[in-house]
């Protein structure tokens, strides 16, 4: 397949205004330390940009799941590929996740995450596609509701690509065609 951008959906000024943003709403919301967990690969540039725009301490672990293999659409069934490597017991935890659209993996995510005993458990995600929601998750800091789109740009990608793009943005996929014209 080949992935072209069709349309900027969030500027980089946007994305930036808006992280700022929630770092003052986790300011508020927090009394001491944020233990945030980052969910590889997708979520790092927001991770990133939200623990500097928080002014409490912040402690980062990461975690991988897989529910895509190689493809674009979800199987549906979660994986843990890459686990915590501290305890979050008694922590006041925060999973920070690029985007969320059918549910699976953050209620997967969840329930992992609180059979640890933490103190607190919030979940901050930068794009949510409402539309594709499949179970119902709770979500306490949203960045953007965006279309039911193929999305990339600012940690999201299409086999790979994208990622480094400081905005986010639609895709279309065509069928690449070889051979003589």
């Amino acid at each position: 397949m080949k992935a072209t951008i069709s349309e900027i959906l969030l500027t980089e000024e946007a994305i930036r205004n808006r992280v700022l943003e929630l770092g003052r709403q986790l300011d508020r919301d927090y009394d001491g330390p944020i233990k945030m967990i980052c969910v590889l690969k997708g979520a790092v540039p927001f991770l990133a940009d939200l623990m500097r725009a928080v002014t409490k301490p912040v402690f980062i672990d990461f975690l991988a799941v897989s529910s895509y293999g190689q493809s674009s659409e979800s199987s549906g069934v979660v994986r843990l590929t890459k686990d915590l490597d501290e305890s979050i017991e008694g922590e006041d935890v925060l999973i920070v996740e690029d985007i969320i659209d059918t549910g699976l993996t953050l209620q997967y995510l969840r329930q992992n995450m609180l059979a640890r005993k933490p103190k607190s458990l919030k979940v901050a995600v930068l794009l949510d596609k409402v539309e594709r929601r499949r179970v119902d998750v709770p979500v306490d800091y949203v960045g953007f509701t965006v279309p039911d789109r193929f999305l990339v740009g600012y940690g999201l990608d299409y086999a790979g690509h994208f990622r480094n793009l400081p905005y986010v943005a639609a895709i279309d996929l065509e069928e690449e065609t070889h051979g003589e014209s």
